[in-house]
């Protein structure tokens, strides 16, 4: 049996927590608990490397026993390093574009960061798409990623990036693990009847299109974070969703059910076996 424990939005800084002890905390719980593969879905930080840091010394202090992987959330991207420098080959536990065989299994993790095309604001059919991007860097806090495209040209470039890794995973029949960090189904979209700031969000939650075709293929499991929201594992079209990130704690936004970060985490570490 192979166990994947999955997490996303730790969110350390923003949290305003220790890092290094966070670190020995996780290492000692995945380690005790004897966690195959531990998936960071996005957000550690905001400072992708941070994030890079983390992970290294995450991977060091296990020693081989849990192999972490991440993908990088749109906090990650604000800092440390352009939109651009984020499609390359950082480091092999970095796994946005690429993938990982679990060895005596036919199973697949496929890592692509996502982004977002306004296809989940379908309620504001009258906003254009320079009207979202102007929101988008006067309100939100991509506006501080640098390098960055025109939003739908990005999203049709990670479709096609993640039609190509689906296609080889189908070609070498592997069935797959999906991590990705913003939100690829409507069904997790939620609408507000009076507030438009939450209305002109949703357009950066993510692709229904990312869904369908991930749907098309029949991933088994799919993995995401972004959307401060927790639900229990969901199967849509044959796919299995799980969202459960560890959000915000502090006092203006406070998300969690506890007043403990390793509680919130323990809690909403998604656990599966292979």
């Amino acid at each position: 049996m192979i166990k994947i424990g999955v997490t996303s939005d730790n969110h350390l800084d923003v949290n305003r927590l220790d890092a290094t002890l966070i670190l020995e905390q996780q290492a000692a719980y995945l380690k005790t608990n004897k966690f195959d593969y531990y998936l960071i879905a996005g957000d550690q930080f905001n400072n992708f490397q941070k994030t890079q840091t983390f992970v290294t010394q995450l991977n060091e202090r296990l020693q081989g026993q849990t192999q972490v992987y991440f993908i990088a959330g749109n906090h990650d991207m604000v800092n440390g390093l352009t939109y651009p420098e984020l499609q390359q080959t950082i480091m092999p536990a970095y796994l946005h574009q690429k993938y990982v065989d679990i060895p005596e299994t036919d199973y697949r993790i496929i890592g692509n960061n996502g982004w977002y095309d306004y296809s989940f604001a379908t309620n504001l059919p009258e906003v254009t798409a320079a009207e979202f991007t102007r929101w988008r860097n006067a309100y939100w806090i991509d506006g501080g990623i640098k390098g960055l495209g025109e939003d739908l040209a990005m999203m049709q470039t990670v479709l096609n990036e993640v039609q190509q890794q689906l296609n080889a995973a189908q070609l070498a029949h592997k069935k797959v693990l999906f991590m990705t960090h913003f939100v690829p189904q409507p069904a997790f979209i939620f609408f507000s009847l009076d507030r438009r700031y939450w209305n002109m969000a949703n357009a950066l939650m993510g692709s229904a299109h990312l869904g369908q075709l991930l749907e098309a293929y029949q991933v088994q499991h799919v993995f995401f974070g972004h959307l401060h929201v927790r639900h229990q594992p969901t199967t849509i079209n044959g796919v299995t969703y799980h969202m459960a990130p560890v959000g915000y704690g502090i006092k203006r936004l406070h998300e969690w059910a506890s007043q403990d970060f390793m509680t919130e985490w323990r809690q909403t570490l998604q656990v599966i076996a292979i």
